[in-house]
């Protein structure tokens, strides 16, 4: 699995929004979005996408310009990666780029065997690098979301990492969704050091370290211009790639990272003092973001010969209001062959949309219409593609945290089977939770 990684600083005023400024020798990175004055219509639509067309007083200048370097870069790592001997990258030299391209754009997606730490801890981390992107070119957090979808999905999945593996379900919802989540917190979180003098319970060192993890790009920018008084580096940007590669028996995980920094001219001096800022006022938050984990049990149609079980259900979604959400539904058991008595791994996926009846009560019945596929014994060949449909309730119990129970039918037009799962969730919301009216 490879990642490429983009980040910036901008300390110089660029006519687009607000200047960085500096502060016992620590650069402060305020949010263009919360300085303006914003009209109140924007309440009224809240999901409007201003990324193509910043009206607000966003950099778009800026994120732009970091966008070609990220695209550069991916360009640049195809070809010294395709370059390279193939003991080296795990690439074989005499194979056809775009046609391996064009063979996993046409087999995928598919969900990735990939190890734990890399679909739910890499992904969400490097995520939250492209979504700081545009946070801190002054986007608010729906806008920055779009910027980190688009760039995992097309960018990524499809564009760098294609060449070399079939595009992941777990990445294109992973990546972005969880990326947000992370990376609105790590944007949080480097604002309050930074007012505190960038220092955490009075001590420098561990603020100067919390930098470093929350972006180290901007870190290491910010750190040089700060030694030296001079705006030496007006911007960062990088990449960090990661490949487990089969060595024989074994597999060789290794990891790169490099980093460009181009050089600016003397600091400009920013007039008045920079004053505490609330960047949290946004109309759309990760309080959108939801993830549940819960138990259900499957009763499988007859011509799988299997018998029926519990198993485990797992949910990531949006929920975009108190009426409307969609989720990625993934379920695994072990099930028995009725025959055989031989075990065997049952998953179900699914992208499906709910809609709630009653969305300003807390017990909200809802329908639910998705596709997806069922997959035995982790082998592709066996996946067999499935419309579904359902219904469910959902009982808010908390502003974070609901229940939701539901009925739902799985229909495999190949086979002609029916399947039926009764399962029981719990959900919690990331941010505020569920706090909107519309």
């Amino acid at each position: 699995m490879l990642f490429i990684l983009g980040s910036a600083t901008t300390a110089k005023a660029s006519g687009h929004g607000s200047s960085g400024m500096e502060t016992n020798g620590v650069l402060e990175l305020p949010s263009y979005w919360t300085l303006l004055e914003i009209d109140p219509a924007i309440y009224d639509t809240p999901y409007r996408i201003s990324l193509f067309d910043p009206r607000n007083g966003e950099d778009g200048v800026r994120v732009w310009s970091q966008t070609r370097c990220i695209f550069l870069y991916g360009v640049a790592a195809v070809a010294i990666i395709a370059a390279m001997p193939e003991d080296f990258t795990g690439w074989n030299p005499g194979s056809n780029l775009l046609k391996n391209y064009e063979e996993n754009l046409t087999e995928g997606p598919v969900w990735d065997r990939d190890e734990w730490f890399i679909n739910y801890i890499g992904h969400p981390y490097f995520g939250g690098v492209f979504y700081q992107i545009a946070r801190k070119s002054g986007y608010r957090q729906w806008d920055a979301f779009i910027y980190t979808f688009l760039m995992s999905t097309f960018y990524w999945e499809y564009g760098v990492e294609a060449f070399a593996e079939t595009p992941s379900i777990q990445d294109l919802v992973v990546h972005p969704l969880l990326g947000w989540v992370y990376g609105e917190w790590a944007f949080q979180t480097e604002q309050d050091i930074r007012e505190q003098g960038g220092e955490i319970a009075g001590s420098r060192m561990l603020g100067t370290l919390a930098l470093w993890v929350l972006d180290p790009v901007d870190a290491l920018g910010s750190g040089i211009n700060a030694v030296t008084g001079l705006q030496l580096i007006d911007s960062g940007s990088g990449y960090l790639s990661y490949t487990a590669l089969p060595a024989d028996a074994t597999t060789d995980h290794r990891v790169y990272l490099n980093m460009n920094f181009p050089l600016g001219g003397e600091r400009e001096k920013p007039a008045g003092k920079p004053r505490a800022i609330d960047y949290r006022n946004d109309p759309v938050d990760t309080g959108i973001v939801g993830i549940s984990i819960g138990s259900g049990h499957t009763i499988l149609d007859k011509k799988w010969n299997i018998k029926d079980e519990y198993l485990t259900t797992v949910t990531l979604g949006l929920y975009f209001s108190p009426r409307l959400s969609t989720r990625l539904d993934y379920a695994n058991g072990k099930f028995d062959e009725r025959v055989t008595g031989r075990s065997l791994r049952y998953e179900n996926y699914s992208l499906g949309t709910q809609y709630y009846f009653n969305a300003r009560r807390k017990l909200r019945p809802y329908v639910t219409i998705g596709f997806g596929e069922q997959l035995l014994a982790k082998n592709r060949a066996n996946k067999t593609f499935q419309l579904n449909g359902g219904l469910g309730l959902h009982l808010r119990l908390h502003h974070k945290w609901s229940l939701q129970t539901d009925w739902i039918s799985y229909f495999g037009p190949e086979q002609e089977t029916h399947d039926q799962r009764i399962s029981a969730n719990l959900v919690y919301r990331f941010g505020r939770g569920e706090h909107s009216e519309w």
